[in-house]
């Protein structure tokens, strides 16, 4: 059994809430935009992170992330995208790297709005974190949690890290 921490478009932003829920993890799945350096190495240092670059990651990312990536975590068949819509609405590299390699899990940023939804059609479980970064039109700065058992998700809750305005200690 894995717990995973599931977070995307820090935009810049971490503070010691992430980084608190970032160390409960097994591993940390980021799904894009994390704005700097500094914030991927602040996850990375606290557990393994899988991770995609969003559209507004630079080199120093793009360097060290792909733009998809698949993999297998406890049985469960994983596609992350940064850019990759919804279930039926799909871009047309999620529906080509959903084609192709025909996951149970399916992860996207981007939108800033936190989704878990059931693709029937193509029998999988897509997640968006939403944002916990304080940049974009959000108003609440979420995250997801979950445990992967023998190829299953149990255990997902939605971490609230409060309103994106609101103070906090930062990194």
């Amino acid at each position: 059994m894995k717990k995973i921490l599931l977070l995307s478009d820090t935009h810049s932003y971490i503070d010691e809430r992430i980084l608190h829920y970032a160390g409960q993890a097994d591993e940390i799945w980021h799904a894009g935009d994390f704005g700097n350096l500094e914030v991927f190495e602040a996850l990375e240092s606290k557990k393994p992170l899988r991770a995609v670059y969003g559209n507004i990651d630079g080199s120093e990312i793009r360097s060290r992330c792909s733009e998809v990536l698949s993999f297998n975590c406890e049985g469960l068949d994983v596609l992350m995208v940064h850019i990759g819509g919804y279930p039926g609405r799909y871009t047309p590299l999620a529906k080509e790297a959903l084609n192709s390699s025909k996951p149970n899990l399916f992860i996207s940023g981007h939108s800033h709005i936190l989704k878990v939804l059931h693709d029937k059609k193509l029998a999988l479980l897509h997640l968006n974190p939403g944002a916990c970064g304080r940049q974009g039109w959000h108003q609440k700065r979420t995250m997801l949690s979950f445990e992967i058992e023998k190829g299953e998700i149990k255990n997902l809750v939605v971490i609230e890290l409060g309103n994106k305005t609101e103070k906090s200690n930062e990194n």
